[in-house]
């Protein structure tokens, strides 16, 4: 069976995990933390960088930095996961969904000016498969009407629009750093603070709410409980985990890349003849081959294909159920406008294997399993 997914891995994970065991630091913020809060500012050209225990905490952070109030409203795609709405709610507002792009996959940015009201405080923009929404407008939209922007980059790690790192456009950015994604420790992520007025407040929410970081760096002789927070710190262990990967980010871009373009290429015969659609990616964008996906007739076929796959030693998966249909989308959230795109559009995609590391033997047998169920 071809894998979907296998977690990165590049060899000196176990060397850095060993050096902050010896140590005798594992908790969070110690030497490996610090090392790719450094990383992760100086190669993205970062104001500020924090990791967090996941992507969705990075999120939840920059929900609680805009300050929300009650019944204050986020313009979102209903096209992502669940920690993309379920963070606004953390946040105190509410989780207003617009319709999605049939070629990208992302927010449609024609879509979000009809959906701002006098309580609309942000957009959460998600960069859907690595590869940019259309910033220019939205940041212009944003300005006009005072917005935030909070930038959902969890798939977009090494990715840019205009030659600018995803994450660094908006008032905040999330990454996540999962196992499925193209840079992993297991369970984590970053926030990514691009004014430096939120960076002491960020410090405080991820401290349990206390000035710790002040104390640490010997500003302050004591430290206390000074506003909410929570436990948004990773171990040293997960960042030894990471940072190894990061002395080797620019390699496992360029071998996902590879794969990505290696797919495209293989399939474009088919897409030629109608019988598949393939992503778009803006001239203006960089991506990072976090994923590939086709898009088939419809659901049915779909299906069908998964199956056969599966069947032929391929694990192939479908990605998001659109938030608006699900139990607690209708409960605490709204669509504004007409669902032209997100739900047809989610029911015909479908994802392919696609990891660090993908074997040349194990790619071959995908693309042609992919040409027999076609022919």
């Amino acid at each position: 069976m071809v894998d979907f997914n296998v977690p990165p891995f590049v060899g000196d994970e176990l060397k850095y995990i060993e050096q902050a065991v010896k140590a005798r630091r594992i908790s969070g913020d110690g030497t490996f933390t610090k090392k790719c809060n450094a990383w992760l500012e100086k190669n993205f050209h970062a104001q500020k960088v924090l990791l967090t225990t996941s992507g969705t905490s990075a999120l939840d952070m920059a929900m609680l930095l805009c300050n929300f109030q009650p019944g204050d409203e986020v313009i979102l795609p209903s096209y992502t996961f669940s920690s993309t709405a379920t963070s606004i709610l953390v946040g105190g507002a509410i989780p207003v969904f617009v319709d999605i792009r049939s070629d990208t996959m992302n927010i449609d940015e024609r879509k979000i000016e009809a959906a701002i009201t006098p309580r609309t405080r942000a957009v959460a923009v998600v960069h859907y498969a690595g590869i940019s929404c259309e910033m220019n407008s939205i940041v212009d939209i944003a300005r006009r009407h005072k917005l935030k922007i909070i930038e959902d980059a969890a798939q977009g790690v090494m990715s840019t629009y205009n030659g600018k790192f995803l994450g660094t456009l908006g008032d905040f950015g999330c990454y996540s750093f999962h196992e499925t994604k193209n840079f992993s420790m297991g369970e984590g992520g970053a926030i990514v603070i691009n004014d430096a007025a939120y960076n002491e407040r960020a410090e405080i929410l991820r401290e349990k709410g206390t000035n710790r970081s002040k104390f640490f760096r010997g500003q302050i002789d004591k430290y206390t409980w000074v506003d909410v927070g929570d436990s948004y710190l990773p171990s040293e262990i997960n960042a030894a985990y990471l940072y190894a990967q990061l002395q080797r980010a620019d390699e496992i871009n360029e071998n996902r890349s590879a794969t990505w373009q290696k797919y495209f290429d293989a399939f474009q015969p088919l897409a030629n003849a109608g019988k598949i659609e393939l992503p778009a990616v803006p001239a203006n964008c960089r991506h990072n081959g976090h994923l590939f996906w086709l898009k088939l007739k419809d659901l049915q076929q779909r299906t069908e294909f998964i199956n056969f796959m599966c069947d032929n030693g391929v694990n192939c998966v479908f990605h998001y159920v659109p938030l608006h249909s699900a139990p607690a989308g209708k409960k605490y959230c709204r669509f504004h406008g007409e669902d032209l795109f997100t739900t047809r559009e989610s029911e015909r995609l479908v994802r392919l294997p696609m990891y660090y590391g993908l074997s040349a033997e194990d790619l071959n047998r995908v693309v042609e399993t992919v040409k027999k169920f076609f022919d």
